[in-house]
């Protein structure tokens, strides 16, 4: 089964899938509502990541069980959704960024499954290679970028812009970890698709708002469900990937 964790401008999903299921999953870390949809022969586990409304700010997003309820119904492969702000001006507003790395500011939110045994997962490659090969041709993205968490729900000050773009950090969110290195200890696929919503604090000569954030991600709506779409008619959601074995060799 194919997993989409989407923030703004993916909810709309529900409404063009075949058949749209709610179901209610219990985990070790709480219970979450996940829709199981039908899309183009597919089955898909969605999760609005801030819940219904967008009730829910990044630093109160209970990861864990969100990544565990869709292991349990069968997730194999999961694609997620993060507006982001850039801090590179070859990656304006408007884009769709692949990343291939992270750099983690995000604070006080439990990172781990593993809290009574040692696991060191391998996160060499963080974000699922062949599901990136699979977004390269489902649409018009920009491949690689280094994705910076803070842990919000601030934006960020100028000097920790500059400091994040000294470290290598083009695009900056709230939302992108632990997420990822959750689904590689559950042995996911995962990759993110990130909607840049405005140039970062410093860059940008405007004042951020997260009014500017649900506009731009208002206008590339229609591209980003395109995209989604494409990708869950290219992926082959039963093709294995090193993903799928992440925990070989990772406990102590």
């Amino acid at each position: 089964m194919i997993g989409i964790i989407g923030g703004s401008g993916v909810y709309e999903i529900t409404e063009k899938a075949d058949n749209c299921e709610e179901k209610l999953v219990k985990t070790d870390y709480g219970d979450v509502t996940v829709s199981i949809l039908d899309i183009f022969s597919k089955k898909v586990a969605f999760i609005p990541r801030h819940a219904s409304g967008h009730s829910i700010p990044p630093h109160k997003i209970n990861f864990r069980a969100n990544i565990d309820a869709l292991k349990n119904v069968g997730v194999s492969k999961i694609i997620a959704t993060n507006s982001v702000g850039s801090m590179n001006t070859d990656m304006p507003p408007g884009s769709f960024v692949i990343p291939d790395d992270f750099l983690d500011f995000s604070q006080d939110r439990k990172k781990t499954f593993y809290e009574d045994k040692v696991v060191h997962i391998d996160v060499t490659e963080p974000y699922c290679p062949q599901l990136r090969d699979v977004l390269a041709k489902s649409g018009d993205v920009i491949l690689g970028g280094t994705y910076v968490c803070t842990e919000g729900p601030r934006f960020e000050t100028p000097a920790e812009i500059k400091m994040f773009k000294m470290l290598g950090g083009d695009l900056v969110g709230m939302t992108g970890v632990p997420e990822v290195t959750l689904a590689r200890e559950r042995e996911i696929c995962y990759n993110s698709i990130c909607i840049v919503s405005n140039y970062a604090s410093g860059i940008s000569e405007e004042e951020l708002t997260i009014d500017e954030v649900f506009e731009m991600v208002a206008q590339k709506e229609g591209e980003l469900l395109e995209l989604i779409y494409n990708f869950i008619k290219n992926v082959d959601d039963s093709e294995e990937c090193s993903c799928n074995h992440a925990l070989d060799g990772a406990e102590v």
